[in-house]
């Protein structure tokens, strides 16, 4: 008989709704000390500047705004641990609108035009208001945990590109690393490698045999920000074995062919 399925993890709305409008507001201070110098340095991400990733963590907030300015969709399409294998195919068209949405305001401004927004759109509508959005209709409660990957991995980006050292929300980077944990659980479903993420996050997966007790005969085990970078495609897995920092044992225990999550 197949293990029962899984409750789907649940968030405090409220408390994700805080920790999102503290990282960005974290990032926002940040990219106001930011020299011309630093703006043009690459950040990592392809061919985008310092300054090219901060306007894109602007257009996060701000396209957030704008999903709850428009007419509210019916019902939610997709849950958030579908949400990092829905945007895969549309990296080039969020960073074309971001590109078209911020083009010609300096940073500051954009990001003060931003946080307004986003807090007003947050002030005027619940949780289960349903945005229409290019990946699949969602709750804005859903939403809401996505945004905490966006904005911890991006301040990640900026804090590796410039130097910064960008304070990163306990409850932001508790979210973020649970939903991408649930992610990998949700590709590759079954119980025989526990992966656990101290001390946020423990999830079986892989198909195969399952343990009943004592410990598990293939463990992998990270702590959250090498989790993000290898679920995001930051950080190599190879690389952070080498390294130590991923411990894997037992003979499915090698996660490689199954990342990144997103990238």
């Amino acid at each position: 008989m197949p293990p029962a399925r899984k409750k789907p993890r649940t968030y405090d709305p409220a408390k994700i709704r805080t920790a999102v409008t503290a990282q960005f507001a974290h990032i926002a201070e940040a990219v106001r000390e930011l020299g011309p110098e630093q703006l043009a340095r690459p950040s990592g991400l392809g061919e985008w500047s310092v300054a090219d990733l901060a306007a894109h963590i602007a257009w996060i907030a701000d396209s957030l705004a704008g999903g709850l300015a428009r007419p509210p969709a019916v019902v939610a399409e997709i849950s958030p641990v579908e949400w990092p294998f829905a945007t895969a195919s549309l990296a080039g068209k969020i960073s074309e609108a971001a590109r078209e949405t911020l083009t010609g305001a300096p940073l500051p401004e954009l990001f003060d035009r931003a946080a307004t927004r986003m807090a007003e759109g947050l002030a005027e509508n619940p949780g289960d208001r349903v945005l229409h959005l290019w990946i699949g209709d969602m709750t804005l409660a859903d939403f809401l945990v996505t945004r905490t990957v966006e904005l911890v991995v991006h301040t990640d980006d900026l804090n590796r590109a410039t130097g910064l050292d960008v304070p990163i929300e306990r409850q932001a980077l508790a979210a973020c690393t649970r939903l991408l944990a649930d992610a990998l659980a949700f590709k590759a479903p079954g119980g025989s490698v526990e992966v656990r993420i101290p001390p946020f996050a423990v999830v079986q997966c892989v198909e195969g045999p399952r343990h009943t007790r004592g410990t598990p005969p293939n463990v992998v085990e990270t702590d959250p920000l090498t989790w993000i970078r290898l679920a995001t495609g930051r950080t190599a897995w190879a690389e952070a074995l080498d390294a130590a920092q991923v411990s894997a044992s037992g003979e499915r225990a090698d996660l490689s062919a199954l990342l990144p999550l997103m990238s």
